[in-house]
């Protein structure tokens, strides 16, 4: 079995392409995850569940990093939501992207770090304390920065709460992991043992979302696909680059450095698909370009890792 949970997250890419394949072949295959249960979104459950994995892996002493390193910490979280979001708005402006897609968009790069950065990070051989910490604070104090930087980019075009957003965030955010927190706590045993499965079972989960996402827009994705493609390629490759240029600049080390430019460049995106499945439903394209990010970014870290791991000295 632990054999079997290995090979699937070496080859997670592999696994997501083929969501994406049956996806687009068979649209109705994922479309139960646009569905409700009881009124609740099952988008919302399988992110909680993903986020419940990511909090019994975390501790207080991740949290504490931030008092041992407070100017990486500071550096990275300043540029995850200055940068990643006005590169978001520069890219829909500079591409003409319609409402629904600068919605998309701009959502994608004001969401906290996604914890396949820690992943890919410790694939890469970088910095894995300062990478949990970057997620970690990051999505702590997403609720109070994602509606508010959303608001201010996108507020004066589209109406939309960000008191309901704030809510959104904590009941899909922070509860799960608080409550994960709680259990590697209370409970360290219990968590020890799902440690094994539950970064399988956050895997299924981003790929149920990737295809219940990509299937309800097909048509629209076909239609409009080189420049949304292109778009969020660019998003990625863009902020990888000026991650670099942030850790370099600031004379960081270069296992700093990579964290910093892998922490910069992966979002949650599931996480900006649930808010504009939630808060813009009369923008059915707005979830888009958080599906296609999440193929990307986990196809292209991938490749990185190993470009990081066989061709940088990072062991000191």
């Amino acid at each position: 079995m632990n054999k079997f949970l290995s090979y699937f997250e070496k080859y997670f890419f592999l696994v997501i392409l083929l969501f994406v394949v049956v996806a687009l072949l068979s649209p109705t295959t994922f479309a139960w995850v646009l569905d409700d249960i009881s009124g609740i979104s099952v988008i919302n459950i399988l992110l909680s569940i993903i986020l419940f994995g990511m909090g019994t892996t975390l501790k207080l002493d991740n949290f504490l990093e931030v008092f041992k390193n407070p100017k990486e910490i500071l550096l990275g979280i300043s540029a995850q939501y200055l940068i990643m979001p006005l590169l978001a708005l520069s890219l829909a402006k500079i591409f003409s992207l319609d409402t629904a897609l600068t919605v998309g968009l701009i959502l994608v790069g004001t969401v906290p770090g996604g914890t396949a950065s820690d992943v890919i990070t410790f694939l890469a051989k970088g910095d894995l304390a300062l990478s949990v910490s970057l997620t970690a604070v990051s999505t702590v104090i997403s609720p109070i920065l994602t509606p508010v930087i959303s608001l201010l980019l996108i507020g004066n075009h589209i109406l939309f709460d960000p008191v309901d957003m704030f809510i959104s965030i904590v009941q899909i955010v922070i509860i799960p992991i608080f409550l994960g927190l709680f259990v590697n706590y209370k409970f360290p045993k219990v968590a020890k043992s799902l440690k094994d499965y539950l970064p399988t079972v956050s895997a299924i989960a981003i790929c149920l979302i990737i295809g219940g996402v990509l299937g309800a827009n097909k048509e629209a994705i076909i239609t409009s696909s080189w420049i949304i493609i292109l778009v969020v390629i660019l998003q990625y490759c863009l902020g990888i680059l000026l991650g670099f240029a942030v850790g370099y600049l600031s004379g960081m080390k270069w296992k700093q450095i990579i964290t910093i430019a892998i922490e910069l460049a992966f979002q949650n995106s599931g996480l900006s698909t649930s808010l504009a499945k939630t808060h813009f439903p009369d923008l059915s394209m707005a979830t888009v370009p958080g599906a296609l990010y999440s193929v990307w970014q986990n196809f292209a870290g991938s490749v990185l890792a190993h470009i990081f791991r066989t061709y940088f000295n990072l062991e000191d």
